[in-house]
């Protein structure tokens, strides 16, 4: 029975839907856990630095394929072999971050899938403005382990041509939220911004409680934000990039070579708002935006 090794940078809880959409992409691909495919998870649970212990393990126990979700994830996948196909799932450039020479032609043991989160980071910010177009300090929360730079650059680009005023923020840590909040209320910003990321998706709960308490409106790039309590998210279908890459494993497990697999990308944007949180702001949703959400939370 061949082994997946599939590993995340984040904790096995947050990701309990996208694990279910791997599940299913793989079952389309005619692959199920327990019954002629086993996987071995690794959760290195936001702590970075165990990624590449981790991927090592998964080398040494000679699995099949390894599937890799989140950036830092792949790439201490990608250092740690160079024999072992790997699929991954993320919200980077692949071919910026080295991982591949082409979308089209992957070329060696690595190919996967792709969302639009760091390329519509901007209309994030875009969103936001439209529902609060009187504030003119917008808070960004990034984290500064994570390589997607261009996130903040974009952002700040998109800001400029707003006429909006940019604070960049850092979290790497749960401990660093309270001081976040902290210097957004000392900054007097009308919004916060938070970037995507493995570690951000880990904390969903705890960042739509602190920015309600705060009274900060703010967007973020899933679901599970808005119907947590988050005002507002905005982004790529994580979902349906995890079904795809299950359905990339089956393939690879049935002989196809990464090399020969162009990297997709998930296309479709999804937008969820709520209005209960939008309420206890003193916010009104203007019914452009409204009209335009894949799901409202009341």
């Amino acid at each position: 029975m061949p082994v997946i090794g599939f590993i995340n940078a984040a904790a096995a809880q947050s990701y309990k839907q996208q694990l279910s959409a791997f599940l299913k992409g793989l079952s389309e691909a005619g692959y199920v856990d327990g019954r002629n495919v086993t996987i071995e998870y690794r959760w290195a649970e936001e702590q970075n630095d165990r990624l590449p212990a981790m991927a090592a393990d998964l080398v040494r126990r000679q699995v099949a394929v390894i599937a890799a979700s989140s950036t830092p994830a792949v790439l201490a996948a990608k250092a740690a072999t160079t024999t072992i196909p790997i699929v991954f799932e993320m919200g980077g450039d692949p071919v910026q971050l080295g991982l591949v020479p082409s979308l089209t032609r992957p070329g060696g043991n690595v190919t996967g899938v792709t969302q639009l989160n760091v390329e519509i980071a901007p209309k994030r910010l875009q969103v936001l403005h439209e529902l609060v177009p009187s504030a003119t300090i917008i808070g960004l929360l990034v984290d500064p382990t994570d390589l997607r730079v261009e996130q903040t650059r974009d952002i700040q680009e998109a800001a400029h041509a707003l006429g909006l005023q940019i604070q960049v923020l850092n979290a790497s840590s749960e401990r660093d939220f309270d001081a976040v909040f902290a210097k957004l209320i000392e900054l007097r910003a009308g919004g916060l911004v938070i970037s995507g990321g493995p570690f951000f998706t880990s904390w969903q709960e705890r960042l739509a409680a602190l920015a309600l308490r705060h009274a900060v409106p703010t967007i973020y790039i899933g679901r599970n934000f808005a119907a947590a309590g988050g005002l507002l998210s905005y982004g790529g279908d994580v979902n349906d990039a995890y079904r795809l890459t299950g359905v990339y494993v089956g393939r690879v497990l049935k002989g196809e070579k990464p090399a020969d697999l162009p990297v997709q990308q998930a296309t479709k944007v999804e937008l969820y708002i709520n209005l209960k949180t939008a309420k206890a702001l003193g916010l009104t949703i203007p019914n452009t935006l409204v009209g335009r959400a894949d799901e409202v939370f009341e």
